[in-house]
């Protein structure tokens, strides 16, 4: 069958999966060729974001397998432990505090927000709560079908957050960074077949298992952490080249991209400008206490922005490694902005709730 959906009612689902996935495939490599010739940083993550959700939009319906998107993370995951060094550790245990206070502070901003869409009858309930959360958006959005959320509007604001902020975050790192590191990578560099081997064993191995006992974080966190403390000990030499680095970049993108179906859009129509406006306050918020932190810490405007920028983790890794900003300083804040969500967020939202049925 040719796939040639009018104008008027503009739409892929005559076509079939491989044509599908061949429009979204060629469609991406264009999207991540032009970024990439344009010098934007994380061009493989956002080509294949931004292609993904016109696909969606357009009703198409490609899924990549689950076992790749585990294996994705799982490689961003060894990506981000390559930059731990027993150094960072001393910086971490140095400056724990203020770790714990920007954490807390974020969590708050956030949390704000969502009670006071809460409040005044803008978002329902808890919903508001688990759309805010500043954590992993697909967590966050099964968590709050578990906890009374309507899931379809925690999705469309998770997911509308994450693009945000990933397309700001790009612009921001952009005008800052000089890009220069990401484009001096080479595709294909000599490479060690044993450390390649098994640094990928480790993100696949690490993220099954995160995935099978349901571990906070997910199967981005718990490689991340299994290789740096392989790696701090001798144990592992870290080595992922461009070549398999960009198709995992292609692959997170998708799976950002294709959950913005027509139909989830226009289910919270009524309520997309309210999220989007929550989402700009919540990226400025996090913006300011970025400022603070460049004049608590002495560190660079990227860095500070990337670490207090609410999420989502995956994206600001690729950004934050594509761009010379200080990773695993941004890292350790997102992964404790990530794990202080996973722990308060139901308790959070069940508070709310109880709050607004009291009233």
């Amino acid at each position: 069958m040719i796939c040639s959906p009018s104008l008027r009612n503009l739409s892929l689902r005559q076509c079939s999966p491989s044509r599908q996935w061949g429009i979204l495939i060629m469609a991406s490599t264009m999207c991540m060729t032009g970024f990439s010739i344009m010098h934007v940083p994380a061009a493989f993550l956002l080509g294949a974001m931004l292609t993904a959700i016109l696909v969606a939009l357009l009703e198409g319906t490609p899924r990549p397998p689950a076992l790749l998107y585990t294996g994705a993370q799982g490689i961003v995951g060894c990506l981000v432990a390559s930059s731990f060094t027993p150094e960072i550790l001393q910086v971490l245990r140095r400056d724990w505090l203020l770790f714990l206070l920007v954490t807390a502070a974020t969590l708050l901003v956030c949390s704000g927000i969502g009670w006071l869409l809460a409040r005044r009858r803008l978002l329902p309930g808890s919903t508001a709560i688990w759309g805010s959360s500043p954590g992993g958006a697909m967590v966050m959005t099964l968590m709050s079908d578990r906890y009374g959320g309507d899931m379809r509007i925690v999705a469309v604001m998770q997911y509308s957050r994450v693009v945000l902020v990933t397309a700001v975050a790009t612009a921001v790192a952009h005008f800052w960074a000089s890009g220069a590191a990401a484009q001096a990578t080479p595709w294909f560099p000599e490479l060690h077949a044993g450390a390649l081997c098994a640094s990928i064993l480790v993100a696949i191995a690490g993220g099954w298992i995160a995935e099978r006992l349901h571990l906070p974080g997910g199967p981005l966190v718990w490689p991340m952490i299994l290789a740096s403390i392989l790696q701090m000990n001798g144990l592992l030499h870290i080595e992922l080249p461009l070549w398999l680095l960009a198709p995992t970049y292609a692959m997170l993108g998708w799976m950002i991209g294709l959950r913005f179906t027509r139909k989830a859009l226009q289910d919270t129509a009524r309520a997309l400008p309210i999220i989007l406006g929550a989402i700009c306050v919540l990226i400025g918020l996090c913006a300011a206490l970025g400022t603070a932190l460049i004049h608590l810490m002495h560190i660079d405007a990227l860095t500070a922005y990337l670490a207090t920028s609410p999420g989502g983790l995956d994206a600001v890794a690729i950004i934050s490694t594509s761009s010379g900003a200080d990773v695993p300083f941004v890292m350790a804040f997102q992964t404790a902005r990530l794990f202080g969500v996973l722990i308060m967020g139901p308790t959070l939202a069940q508070f709310a709730t109880r709050r607004l049925q009291a009233d």
